[in-house]
């Protein structure tokens, strides 16, 4: 098989790139090593930069986005008994949206048929090729046959454990890690909300977050030690945990009822800087992570996204690759921007074993000036709505 771009993971990243590609006509193709219905089962975040909604609305794959996603046009800092609301629409004229990664990459999926976007699922033991040569190559097993797709380029959109990344030599990586000490414990659940925005607390029991993935299904986190295990948290343990944490400050309290999934993650900053080797290139997750603290994860993959299409663009319609020569510059500026306010907002909300009464002081102060003055409040806006392209 031979095509434009090998498309490496048919998660959000991969499927927007594909999309933005068959769309001004460039053959590619995805090779996903997982099913369709497996994809879909990861659970992720959801609140949605405009960078984010925009690309959606450029591809027409917005009804079910318009529909039902949840303008939200601020969200709370909470310091103890106070809330403190960051007003996004009023400081930047922009709102998020909230509208779960899992609905996003649904959408993307049932659109690709009618764009002529191919998807191959269940590919087994994928390798790349020669991506230093003008003609690289991705191989695969599907139905127990190794097939090869030779490309123009390939697009690494294979989240932190893909091949991708690992096929770039040591010698040229360039990585910065950041592991935080601490996981969240979260619990899903066919809820109403406590509140109708989001809420970032860091009160006397220490960092909880309360969230939304619509009007009736409700997420809720709370900082948990590594080593923490999940027999340790029946359901009742952490709705009474949470109810201690929100029902004083949130508008409605919680609700309680049985869980669709709970989970505890580690929370990690990532940054591979060679986004570009050869004929590679590298988008979302297979470059970098961010804490879920602000929101950042699948958003930064879009902007990516966005980037590496208009490049490839360039060098199909007008023969120009200055754009593909810059990718890597131009995205990292924005992913190091990202990663520093993901940092801040995980430093500011959370307790890290390692500190004592001076930081826990340092973090009420911060809290403290956040909520008196319009220039900071701005300032977490700009960030937390996204920064342009």
């Amino acid at each position: 098989m031979k095509t434009g771009v090998a498309i490496i993971g048919a998660g959000p990243a991969g499927l927007l790139l594909g999309h933005l590609l068959k769309r001004q006509g460039i053959d590619c193709v995805i090779v996903e090593r997982r099913s369709a219905d497996y994809v879909l089962s990861r659970i992720r975040a959801g609140v949605l930069e405009t960078v984010t909604t925009d690309l959606m609305r450029q591809l027409g794959i917005d009804a079910r986005l318009n529909a039902e996603g949840l303008i939200e046009g601020g969200f709370n800092l909470a310091d103890g008994e106070r809330l403190i609301r960051i007003d996004i629409r009023a400081l930047t004229g922009r709102n998020v949206t909230v509208y779960g990664q899992t609905e996003v990459t649904r959408d993307l999926m049932e659109a690709a048929p009618a764009r002529g976007l191919e998807i191959i699922y269940e590919a087994g033991e994928v390798a790349l090729h020669d991506i230093e040569s003008q003609r690289p190559s991705v191989t695969f097993i599907k139905d127990d046959v190794e097939q090869r797709i030779e490309a123009d380029f390939i697009a690494g959109c294979d989240g932190f454990h893909g091949p991708s990344r690992k096929a770039i030599p040591a010698s040229r990586a360039r990585e910065f890690e950041r592991e935080y000490p601490f996981g969240w414990l979260g619990i899903l659940a066919d809820v109403p909300p406590c509140h109708p925005e989001l809420i970032y607390s860091n009160g006397p029991r220490g960092f909880a977050l309360a969230s939304m993935r619509s009007a009736t299904r409700s997420r809720y986190y709370i900082q948990v030690p590594l080593t923490e295990r999940l027999d340790e948290w029946p359901g009742e343990r952490l709705w009474d945990e949470l109810a201690l944490r929100f029902d004083s400050i949130s508008e409605h309290g919680v609700t309680r009822g049985a869980a669709l999934e709970i989970s505890i993650a580690p929370l990690r900053s990532y940054v591979f800087e060679t986004m570009r080797h050869g004929r590679l290139f590298l988008a979302g997750d297979a470059a970098h992570i961010v804490p879920p603290t602000g929101a950042k994860g699948l958003n930064l993959a879009a902007s990516d996204v966005a980037y590496l299409a208009d490049a490839l663009v360039a060098h199909y319609a007008q023969g120009d690759d200055a754009a593909l020569g810059a990718y890597e510059a131009k995205a990292l500026a924005r992913i190091w921007k990202a990663e520093r306010f993901s940092w801040y907002l995980t430093k500011l909300m959370h307790r890290f074993p390692e500190d004592g009464s001076f930081e826990q002081r340092m973090q009420i102060a911060e809290l403290d000036y956040v909520a008196s003055s319009e220039a900071m409040q701005r300032v977490i806006a700009e960030n937390y709505v996204g920064l342009p392209l």
